[in-house]
């Protein structure tokens, strides 16, 4: 069951990449009666393009106002790819005049901890920085996917989320397994200490 960690006021964005995820908070708010405008963020991906044109014709169909942003910049050698689409797709989100939904969960946030704790210091997602509101963030992902599939909600999948060359990947595909094996409470530890700041 989908949970809510925060309270959702009725006005507001909703970042929408065309995934499962996105797609499903779409989905939820608009069914739950909110104000709802959708909002893409084009990385300059190949993956873009197709995205943008699934989000562009769902909302078209439903009448869902949709804005939408291209990138504007080029990389800096000091930035990974994802640090770059990162830092650009949260400045535009922190630039929208209103609260912001995203669609990350508690897998998403599982993923952050183990990476972030790799790199020095273990980090949880937060429930809400600036305008952006993370209202999943205690729900598991498998609870988006059974809402998708109940409630017929389409989407598409990127590719490039099977590419272990980015570090999130890697940690998605290879060392959360793992994890997994050590602990398989990993989740339950993970979802007490984003309860334990909310």
């Amino acid at each position: 069951m989908i949970s809510l960690n925060c309270d959702v006021p009725n006005k507001i964005f909703v970042a929408c990449s065309g995934g499962v995820d996105s797609m499903v908070a779409l989905d939820f708010f608009r069914n739950g009666k909110k104000d709802v405008t959708a909002v893409y963020f084009d990385h300059g991906t190949p993956h873009g393009a197709n995205a943008k044109s699934f989000v562009e014709s769902y909302c078209d169909k439903l009448q869902i106002p949709l804005l939408i942003k291209k990138i504007s910049r080029e990389k800096k050698k000091s930035e990974s790819p994802e640090e770059f689409w990162r830092n650009e797709r949260i400045g535009y989100l922190n630039s929208l005049p209103g609260p912001v939904v995203t669609g990350h969960h508690l897998d998403d946030a599982v993923e952050w901890w183990i990476f972030s704790s790799l790199n020095g210091l273990s980090k949880l997602i937060p429930s809400q920085s600036k305008n952006v509101i993370r209202p999943f963030l205690t729900t598991p992902k498998k609870e988006l996917l059974s809402w998708a599939k109940r409630k017929n909600v389409p989407f598409i999948k990127d590719p490039t989320n099977d590419n272990v060359r980015y570090a999130r990947n890697r940690i998605r595909h290879k060392v959360l397994p793992e994890v997994l094996k050590i602990n398989p409470g990993i989740h339950t530890v993970v979802k007490k200490k984003l309860k334990s700041t909310l």
